[in-house]
């Protein structure tokens, strides 16, 4: 289990495993006791997110559910088979 910074993550563009782009982490919700990784908050999505039926915030911003996470990079990458 790799510790990474909000810091780290904040701004990083999520792309699906076939390279299709999601959007860009604005924010993280995590359980404050194990700091497990709940889910990621995506800011500026793509035409093509809005259309994943993922659940979403009430400021409306899409929320990636942390086992769809496949890698974590330059970028971060998930499986879009996991979001549905």
């Amino acid at each position: 289990d790799e510790k990474r910074a909000l810091r780290e993550l904040a701004g990083k563009l999520v792309v699906t495993k076939e390279g299709i782009r999601i959007g860009f982490i604005q924010d993280i919700t995590f359980e404050t006791r194990s700091g497990e990784l709940i889910q990621l908050v995506i800011k500026n999505p793509t035409v093509y997110s809005q259309n994943l039926n993922l659940e979403r915030t009430n400021q409306g911003e899409l929320l990636i559910p942390h086992n769809s996470i496949m890698a974590i990079g330059d970028f971060v990458v998930v499986s879009e088979e996991d979001l549905r």
